[in-house]
């Protein structure tokens, strides 16, 4: 079986032996009943890791763990970025979880002019931590290190900004009144940064279109059948990823 992976706030810099507690601690004692023996990997999901060796599990959240040398492993390139507009229920959370499991680099939340949804205030905050530990979770369960930044949420404007400073920038949009591109055959940098803008339900509106074109984003299409809002992301991102060699 493969290693499970915990999240810890700091690694030590050398070998050392380490108490796993506190949430992760319980997890690790009292739901994956480690014991002594049994294999770990710590990381603080920002791309420092380590393997590790159950020393002893102590009362019901407490794992000593004996860790190996510490390893950096670096940045993905092309980094690619999914803005994610707001789904309705819990689709969000379904989009996060699996572009986290695909290996995107970062997922912004989009408050598009069609969204149902809209994040404000106590409920946008909740929203939002939803959509972050998500994130954290998908990434331990795909024994990932080096886990998704997820953004507070973004106006349109903010997406065209973010949209003008990419190296590729598409926005996944399927009309057949609008001109697109299969994203397919488009030509990706090797390096940089790849945006790629999915919109919701009821389509990017007209004039999101315009202000993301202005900022240098074309529109493409995924293939002939429409995708949810939900599984764009995910599709788009499985695409990027094994056209620009990080699947390999």
């Amino acid at each position: 079986m493969t290693a499970p992976v915990f999240v810890v706030e700091e690694l030590p810099a050398g070998r050392s032996e380490f108490v796993l507690d506190g949430p992760e601690g319980r997890h690790a004692v009292s739901v994956k009943r480690l014991r002594a023996g049994e294999a770990v990997v710590l990381t603080d999901g920002a791309g420092r890791w380590a393997e590790g060796e159950v020393v002893a599990a102590e009362g019901k959240d407490r794992l000593v763990v004996s860790l190996k040398d510490v390893v950096e492993e670096p940045a993905e390139s092309p980094r690619i970025t999914v803005v994610q507009a707001l789904p309705k229920g819990d689709r969000g959370e379904l989009a996060v979880e699996t572009m986290t499991e695909t290996g995107v680099d970062a997922i912004v939340p989009w408050a598009a002019s069609r969204c149902v949804t809209q994040w404000k205030g106590e409920r946008g905050l909740k929203a939002l931590a939803k959509w972050r530990a998500t994130a954290r979770e998908a990434g331990k369960q795909s024994r990932r290190v080096r886990f998704p930044d997820v953004a507070d949420a973004a106006t349109s404007k903010q997406v065209a900004a973010l949209l003008a400073r990419a190296d590729f920038a598409a926005v996944l949009h399927e009309d057949r009144d609008y001109g697109s591109e299969p994203l397919a055959t488009a030509q990706l940098p090797t390096e940089g940064e790849i945006v790629l803008v999915v919109g919701p339900e009821g389509g990017v509106s007209p004039d999101e279109l315009a202000l993301f074109e202005e900022a240098g984003a074309k529109a493409y299409r995924l293939g002939r059948s429409v995708l949810r809002t939900s599984t764009a992301g995910t599709a788009a991102a499985a695409l990027i990823l094994g056209r620009t060699g990080r699947w390999s």
